[in-house]
């Protein structure tokens, strides 16, 4: 289940990457890369004391989830990604 704080890396329609609280109807930040986008929302999520992160590829579909610390993954055997 989505908490407030957990937050999306998707594209927008102009081409740029929007880190977004789940939550809210605005970007929290802008990016010209996917990268700067993850890496952003990462540290917003380490600052409110973690949560989890959606990564959307370019297509739109998930791409990644991962749990940021200090939040609590509720099945930590079956992230094999990190």
């Amino acid at each position: 289940m989505s908490k407030g704080r957990d937050r999306t890396v998707s594209k927008r329609n102009d081409g740029k990457w929007q880190n977004k609280r789940n939550d809210k109807d605005k970007a929290a930040s802008v990016h010209n890369t996917q990268e700067e986008a993850i890496e952003a929302a990462k540290e917003n999520l380490q600052n409110q004391g973690g949560g989890e992160l959606t990564i959307m590829g370019q297509d739109g579909k998930i791409r990644s989830k991962d749990t940021i610390p200090p939040g609590n993954d509720p099945n930590p055997p079956k992230d094999k990604e990190h």
